[in-house]
């Protein structure tokens, strides 16, 4: 489970039942929650939006690049362009 901001994510976590010790944080993750299936269905019962494993870590590192999560339905156009674009540059680095 992620969020927009770290409290949004523990409001959410705390709201449906998942003790605070289970948040993963920087430096060593992204700051998110792993949770139970029943917790996820309780989530999405309290409005949370479900979304693929592709979609969370194109969304997580649109965070890491920008500071934002950004949509989750353009999440992975996002991530196609900007790996295409570090791409280009690194060969534009090796062409000159």
């Amino acid at each position: 489970m992620l969020a927009d901001t770290d409290d949004e994510l523990h409001a959410m976590a705390e709201r449906i039942g998942v003790a605070g010790r289970w948040h993963q944080a920087p430096p060593r993750h992204d700051s998110h929650y792993d949770i139970a299936l029943s917790k996820r269905a309780a989530a999405v019962a309290a409005g949370a939006v479900e979304i693929t494993w592709r979609q969370c870590g194109a969304m997580a590192m649109r965070r890491r690049v920008t500071g934002e999560l950004g949509s989750h339905s353009d999440a992975m156009d996002w991530q196609a362009k900007f790996l295409a674009a570090r791409r280009d540059a690194s060969l534009q680095g090796k062409i000159e």
